[in-house]
């Protein structure tokens, strides 16, 4: 009986301890064990880790509301720099489209190259996700008609029909999020 006790509250005192052990080095000023910054200037651009995290807040959430005819990354950048946003997370949209401009990767070896797909016709949005970076917009889409389902990277051209509703969590100043979508850091 008392090692069966001792085996269920093992792995509640081994995170115990571990939560412990970062609220211990947090409080002395040292930064998370997980957590790793990119490499400053001069240093070696090719040493990325293998899991790099940013962590940070929102300061805000804006919802941006584009109409009829917008273009959508048009909108999206219109919206940003209204709202001095530098970096945020696209956390999701939604609404109908009468056109569509989108890339996607097509090959699996470096450099990548792209695949860039357009058409016309009556989509639902389904998502739009991704990031503002430094006050540039990364967006994804998903849309769909009644027979298929498409996705891509967001390019000029893809136009609203009803509305595209897309909320942005804008995170706090100092989060550094330059390096997340380049390629060449690996």
């Amino acid at each position: 009986m008392k090692t069966v006790i001792h085996e269920r509250l093992l792995p509640f005192l081994l995170l115990a301890g571990l939560l412990w052990g970062a609220a211990r080095a947090r409080a002395q000023g040292a930064p998370p064990a997980a957590q790793s910054s990119p490499p400053r200037a001069g240093e070696n651009a090719s040493a990325a880790p293998a899991v790099h995290t940013v962590s940070s807040r929102f300061s805000r959430v804006v919802v941006v509301r584009l109409k009829y005819d917008t273009d959508m990354l048009e909108g999206l950048k219109t919206a940003v720099a209204q709202e001095k946003i530098t970096n945020a997370v696209i956390l999701s949209g939604a609404g109908s489209l009468t056109s569509y401009h989108v890339h996607v990767v097509s090959n699996t070896t470096f450099p990548p190259t792209n695949a860039f797909i357009k058409g016309s016709g009556p989509y639902d949005l389904l998502t739009t996700t991704g990031y503002v970076i430094d006050g540039r917009v990364h967006a994804h889409i998903a849309f769909s008609d009644t027979q298929k389902t498409l996705g891509g990277h967001l390019e000029p051209g893809t136009k609203v029909f009803t509305f595209a509703v897309i909320t942005l969590g804008v995170l706090e100043e100092g989060a550094d999020l330059k390096r997340v979508d380049d390629y060449r850091w690996r």
